[in-house]
């Protein structure tokens, strides 16, 4: 992949891979003309947050050297530690210091008094978790932090903000006003489980699906609402030069 050419490569073909032996890159479009929220999906074990890892990496390759990624990291997973030096990483508590940082900027773009369109990116990992915990403990506050997503989600293409989130299920309770369909990139790994499919998935495409069946990494890759792979999140052989990627695209 060409360094800052605007496509985010996600995976391989997994039939491909598995039929031929072959690596056949799947990309998608992040530029301005998309819509390039991500929602990855995946129960315990099922290799997400690695892809989200490797996810960040390519990101901040096929993007300008001016773009921002800002990692809200509600559960502190130990895969994610070495990110926590970084200035745009925020731990648990501070999670929603990075939707405010994000929303902050969406705002200045849309009223004009910002017109810098480098790319802005919140990276939330275990969005829904940190939702249901907020709403126990404040309700006012969760709804106005899914009305802040919720506007991302829906205007933020044209001013260059974007949102990647993870969680195991994304219940719709989380994401108001429908916001949920506003993920132009969806991706649901490890073993099939038709309710979530069912929650994102139109049901051509959950037919299309049939009796497949995932191992970690692998999985279904749904690109704005009509175009159906099956995928595989490759082995990064240089785990410590992702990860300096990473921070430095962080920091």
């Amino acid at each position: 992949m060409i360094e800052n050419d605007n496509r985010l490569m996600l995976g391989y073909d997994y039939d491909l891979w598995y039929d031929y032996g072959k690596s056949e890159p799947l990309f998608t479009d992040i530029s301005l003309k998309t819509n390039s929220h991500l929602i990855l999906c995946g129960m315990s074990g099922s290799g997400k947050s690695y892809a989200l890892i490797r996810c960040i990496k390519m990101l901040s390759l096929a993007e300008s050297p001016q773009s921002k990624i800002f990692f809200a990291d509600f559960k502190q997973e130990d895969c994610f530690v070495f990110m926590r030096g970084c200035s745009r990483y925020y731990p648990y508590k501070k999670s929603i210091e990075a939707l405010e940082a994000v929303h902050d900027i969406l705002q200045r773009r849309q009223s004009g008094s910002e017109m810098e369109r480098y790319p802005v990116t919140l990276v939330w990992d275990e969005y829904i978790a940190n939702i249901l915990d907020l709403q126990r403990k404040d309700k006012k506050k969760a709804d106005d932090v899914m009305s802040k997503v919720a506007e991302i989600l829906m205007i933020g293409r044209g001013l260059a903000v974007r949102m990647i989130c993870t969680c195991q299920r994304p219940d719709a309770k989380a994401f108001p006003d429908g916001s949920r369909i506003n993920y132009g990139i969806i991706m649901v790994l490890g073993a099939p489980i038709r309710s979530i499919y069912e929650m994102l998935i139109p049901k051509e495409y959950i037919e299309m699906i049939e009796d497949r069946q995932f191992s970690v990494g692998e999985g279904i890759l749904l690109l704005q609402g009509t175009e159906l792979h099956f995928i595989k999140v490759p082995v990064v052989q240089d785990v410590k030069k992702m990860q300096e990627i990473c921070i430095k695209a962080l920091s």
